[in-house]
């Protein structure tokens, strides 16, 4: 009986988190579940995450973007070297080939809130602006999601030593 309501709980929450999933469309460009997580109290950072579809047939580029949670949006990779976690701005944002789809997730390309203006707590919700260099721009809202969320297939533990500032 215990375990057959511990299904129901977790089954309820995924159809939850799948029922507030928001989808957002600019020109060829597909926004699918922009989402982030809590922050702990004090936290300087937070991280945004989402998948990005280009359904047109030239090449586009998230280069810019804005909230009013953070003083600055920029757009990051991290990546693994030698087992040491490296996270970078990238200079004139990523490009998304035609057909291609981006899933900006933890422990690859995302997005940085820098500078929160206060912590961000599960159920939050950001305004924000994304910035496309041929689509245009376009107004969309993450969902705040638990501290240690992840995405679909994502584990949680996609960033193996990565330390945050203010995490």
């Amino acid at each position: 009986m215990r375990l057959a309501l511990v299904f129901i709980v977790n089954l309820l929450g995924v159809l939850i988190a799948n029922a507030q999933a928001r989808d957002y469309k600019v020109g060829a460009i597909d926004i699918v579940d922009p989402w982030s997580r809590a922050t702990p109290k004090g936290a300087s950072v937070a991280a945004g995450y989402m998948k990005i579809t280009n359904t047109g047939t030239v090449p586009d580029r998230l280069i810019a973007g804005s909230s009013d949670i953070a003083a600055t949006f920029e757009v990051h990779e991290m990546t693994m070297h030698d087992g040491i976690a490296k996270m970078r701005p990238v200079i004139g944002g990523f490009e998304i080939k035609p057909g291609q789809t981006i899933e900006l997730k933890p422990g690859s390309f995302h997005i940085m809130f820098v500078g929160l203006k206060k912590p961000l707590a599960a159920g939050d919700h950001i305004k924000a602006k994304l910035t496309f260099e041929k689509a245009g721009a376009i107004d969309v809202e993450y969902d705040v999601r638990a501290m240690g969320a992840s995405s679909g297939a994502s584990s949680g533990k996609d960033m193996p030593g990565m330390q945050m500032p203010g995490h």
